[in-house]
C-alpha cells in the first residue's frame, strides 16, 4: 500500500516529446522490451535451421550447391562435425535443450575455426573461418540468453526458464507478505 504523506518522486516530463509521452522514447523502449522474447526465439530458429542446413550439407550432399560431395561415416574431423551440426541445430531450431545443445555447437565451432581456419591466418577474413567464428559466438550467446519465445521447452515445463517471471516481482511478493532479498 502507498504512503499518501510520503512525497512522490519526479518523474520524468510526458509533455510532447518526453519519455513517456505516447509515442515516446519511453513507449519505444517499452514496445521492444516486449518484442524481446520473440525476436530472441526467432534469431535461434535461424541461427538453428542455418547450422542444421550446413550439417545435412555435409551428411547427405543436399541443400549445398557445391559438388563437394559428403563426408565419408566416422571420418575426423568433418563426419563428427556435421553430426554436431545437423542434431544441435536441429535441437536449437526446434527449442528443445537449447542451451545445452548451443554449448555443444559453440564448442564445436570454436575447435573447427582454431584447429582448421586459425592456422593460415590469424583473422577470419583473411583464412575463411567468418562462419565458424559467427556460429560460435550466436550459440554462446543463446547459451546465455536461453530460447527466447516460441520454443518446444515451454510446452513442456522447463524449469531452467521458470525463472523470476512465474514468481512475480519482487515488489508483488512484497504486497503479499513474502520477504525480499535486498
Amino acid at each position: 500500500m502507498k504512503n499518501q504523506s510520503a512525497p512522490s518522486a519526479p518523474t520524468a516530463p510526458t509533455g510532447p516529446g518526453g519519455a513517456n509521452a505516447p509515442g515516446g522514447a519511453g513507449a519505444l523502449a517499452d514496445r521492444l522490451h516486449q518484442a524481446q522474447p520473440y525476436a530472441l526465439g526467432l534469431f535461434r530458429i535461424v541461427v538453428g535451421l542455418l547450422f542444421a542446413c550446413h550439417g545435412a550439407a555435409t551428411l547427405f550432399g543436399v541443400l549445398s550447391d557445391s559438388s563437394g560431395g559428403t563426408a565419408p561415416v566416422g571420418t575426423w574431423p568433418s563426419w563428427y562435425a556435421a553430426v554436431i551440426q545437423l542434431g544441435a541445430g536441429g535441437l536449437v531450431l526446434l527449442g528443445l535443450g537449447t542451451r545445452s545443445a548451443a554449448f555443444l555447437a559453440s564448442g564445436s565451432m570454436a575447435y573447427a575455426y582454431f584447429k582448421v581456419h586459425q592456422p593460415d591466418a590469424l583473422f577470419p577474413l583473411q583464412n575463411g573461418g567468418e562462419s565458424s567464428a559467427m556460429f560460435c559466438w550466436a550459440f554462446a550467446l543463446l547459451v546465455f540468453t536461453g530460447p527466447g519465445a516460441l520454443a518446444l521447452d515451454r510446452l513442456f515445463g522447463s524449469r531452467v526458464d521458470a525463472g523470476p517471471t512465474t514468481r512475480g516481482s519482487s515488489r508483488e511478493r512484497q504486497e503479499q507478505g513474502a520477504p525480499t532479498a535486498a
